[in-house]
């Protein structure tokens, strides 16, 4: 088994910053499950309550194996668990759009749909990367976000396309979480560290590719993209919203009020 597929004489520095980056996909896919979950029993009806559940149990799953990955690259002796619950806000690397609250299902399906474009844009590049197991697990993520784009792209366009209050509803939410996007795209030294080792794809790159299926979306939704935003959230580099240090005590209660318990 492949547990650290860096170039050859890598030193330690280039390994944690690897860790790093897979940590990164890791925390923006557990932060979107953990929000999505919080609709069952909740959903606008009964088909998409069991949709956005199994969406949830998707993008958790996609984080267990990128956490669990990232824990071995570290080489801290942190496994996915202690990963996911036992670290402060500021040291998660998820994208601040992710922990965003869910609002209305307008709000939800927008934001789902803009990280589904991200993420088949960032799972097809990170297969064709020389790291092998970070390709394994991207292809079977891409897989799933598929699914999932299928499903928040769908809503979009039937929202969009709809009755003027949920037209004006999707609008809404459009403008309200386009100020989170510049984020996606805009690399910083790891992203450039990653992309020029060949285990990362380059944002450039996908940045266009991204633009233009969003565009294509929102035309058949009949929206109107909102002008570009200067945004001060850098949710992979640790600095986020307040929304997630409530979403982080929920999801952790448990494991911190009983260390160590388990089933």
């Amino acid at each position: 088994m492949i547990l650290a597929a860096t170039p050859a004489g890598a030193d330690g520095q280039l390994q944690q910053a690897h860790s790093q980056y897979v940590l990164r996909l890791a925390d923006t896919s557990l932060v979107l499950g953990q929000r999505l979950a919080e609709w069952i029993g909740h959903a606008p009806a009964l088909e998409e309550d069991l949709a956005l559940a199994n969406v949830s149990l998707d993008l958790i799953g996609q984080a267990r194996l990128l956490l669990t990955y990232a824990g071995e690259l570290e080489g801290q002796g942190r496994d996915e668990d202690a990963l996911a619950f036992l670290r402060d806000a500021p040291e998660f690397r998820n994208l601040a759009l992710a922990e965003q609250p869910n609002g209305d299902f307008a709000h939800t399906i927008v934001r789902h749909w803009l990280i589904d474009a991200w993420q088949l844009e960032i799972y097809a590049g990170l297969e064709r990367g020389v790291d092998t197991r970070l390709a394994a697990i991207a292809a079977k993520a891409i897989r799933e976000t598929r699914y999932h784009y299928r499903f928040s792209s769908g809503w979009l366009v039937r929202l969009g396309d709809g009755t003027e209050e949920s037209h004006e509803r999707m609008q809404r939410a459009l403008a309200d979480l386009w100020r989170f996007t510049p984020e996606l795209f805009t690399p910083d030294e790891l992203d450039e560290r990653m992309s020029a080792a060949g285990i990362a794809p380059s944002l450039a790159e996908l940045a266009p590719r991204w633009s233009a299926r969003v565009t294509e979306d929102v035309r058949l939704a009949t929206l109107a993209l909102p002008a570009a935003q200067p945004y001060p959230w850098h949710g992979k580099r640790g600095v986020h919203t307040e929304h997630l240090g409530y979403l982080l005590a929920e999801m952790q209660h448990l494991q911190r009020t009983y260390p160590g318990a388990h089933w």
